[in-house]
């Protein structure tokens, strides 16, 4: 894609705020655990997701990808991941722990420059390199203030980048292949819940009709979003995606701090303004990059 269009624009800020308001959602299921909540996710989404593929028309890709033994063992390693990266996130926002999702997500652009560099061998200018130093150097400082790993949001880091890392070689379409990784995690999710109903320790059991309104709209803010993403990266260029896609963690990091009133303080005030700075570094390499490609 040449130019960003306004039907692309559209369908990104409705992802991106979607996506920047879960904060909100998932707080109000905090007294549903987490575990419950990933799996709900699962086994809602996969009925939007094979609508939405029944209104498109391509449900053929997606048999054809479960008759495919390479295709299936590929997509059960990004659903694998996939499921990591919303376990992740729902607990650190159940937690009270918003600021280090969006943390997460942050540097999530620059992990993906690494990834690119030791497993692509692609060559990182000093904007990049500069990015990826300032990140790391980041964590250390959080690590070092609270003597150990800020682990929610490394595994956010982790789960989302080695994800669309694994993504990339999916030879099927991002709808197509999102139905199927619902499709891989549901029995795992079904089996999950009915496991849990047979100790007598399913939440489901005693939810009240508003935490069935919400666990039923998981599927719809887990798969939604998904494919207006999908849709507006076919009208926007890739550094317009990949520059605007930061609206999602600063909108996480307002709420936690406005909202949620979450501490900001002590080395966050270190570690976030170096975030920002990898985050600058890696923008003007993004629009540098535009330019040239222009010229």
């Amino acid at each position: 894609m040449n130019e960003d269009t306004p039907r692309g624009f559209a369908f990104a800020i409705a992802a991106f705020a979607i996506w920047g308001m879960l904060p909100f959602y998932f707080r109000a299921l905090g007294h549903v655990p987490t575990p419950e909540v990933v799996a709900h996710r699962v086994v809602w989404a996969l009925p939007v997701a094979l609508c939405w593929l029944l209104w498109l028309g391509r449900t053929a890709d997606l048999r054809t990808a479960i008759r495919t033994p390479r295709m299936l063992g590929m997509a059960t390693v990004t659903a694998a991941l996939i499921s990591i990266n919303w376990g992740s996130y729902v607990w650190l926002i159940q937690s009270g722990k918003a600021m280090d999702a969006a943390l997460g997500y942050y540097i999530n652009p620059i992990f993906s420059i690494f990834l690119g560099a030791t497993l692509l061998g692609e060559r990182l200018t000093a904007r990049q390199w500069g990015a990826v130093a300032l990140a790391f150097a980041a964590v250390v400082v959080l690590t070092v203030d609270a003597g150990r790993l800020p682990v929610g949001a490394l595994a956010i880091v982790f789960s989302w980048g080695s994800y669309a890392y694994f993504k990339r070689a999916l030879p099927i379409g991002p709808n197509q292949g999102f139905a199927l990784e619902a499709l891989i995690l549901l029995p795992v999710a079904l089996g999950f819940l009915a496991w849990q109903a047979g100790q007598g320790t399913l939440y489901t059991l005693q939810a009240t009709p508003r935490d069935w309104l919400l666990l039923l709209g998981c599927g719809f803010i887990t798969a939604v979003p998904l494919i207006l993403y999908a849709n507006a990266a076919k009208g926007l260029r890739l550094s317009t995606i990949a520059i605007s896609g930061y609206s999602i963690p600063t909108m996480i990091f307002l709420i936690s701090t406005l909202v949620f009133r979450e501490p900001f303080d002590g080395a966050r005030l270190i570690a976030f303004p170096m975030i920002w700075g990898a985050m600058a570094l890696y923008i003007s390499e993004v629009l540098r990059k535009r330019r040239a490609a222009q010229a």
